[in-house]
């Protein structure tokens, strides 16, 4: 995961190393793992709730149920149940609301992808 976070480019391995570091303070038993070209962020058992990827303009994190989230994250997605929060450069992230999403992302059943 470390590898992949250090590989992304100019200011978006800031925000990789941001939403890894908000993950790991909320949720310290976090699982970790690679895949697709994307990091992904599990509960043991439960299976995976957030993911992100770089795009050409802004960060791409995925909430795999965050339908379900309280508030919802913004971004609707054509899958059923996924929102996204696009992240741009010199944005700042809201870490109370991240780990507000984070609390309730892992305590749903997630996705079990791989």
């Amino acid at each position: 995961m470390q590898a992949y976070i250090d590989a992304m480019p100019d200011w978006k391995r800031d925000v990789g190393r941001q939403l890894d570091a908000l993950v790991v303070a909320t949720l310290p038993r976090v699982r970790k793992a690679v895949r697709w070209n994307s990091p992904f962020y599990g509960v043991e058992g439960r299976g995976w709730f957030l993911s992100f990827h770089c795009f050409a303009k802004y960060v791409k994190v995925t909430f795999l149920n965050g339908s379900s989230l309280r508030p919802p994250p913004p971004v609707d997605s054509k899958v059923p149940g996924t929102r996204y929060v696009h992240v741009h450069e010199n944005e700042a992230l809201d870490a109370k609301l991240w780990a507000k999403w984070l609390r309730q992302a892992s305590k749903l059943d997630g996705e079990h992808l791989f």
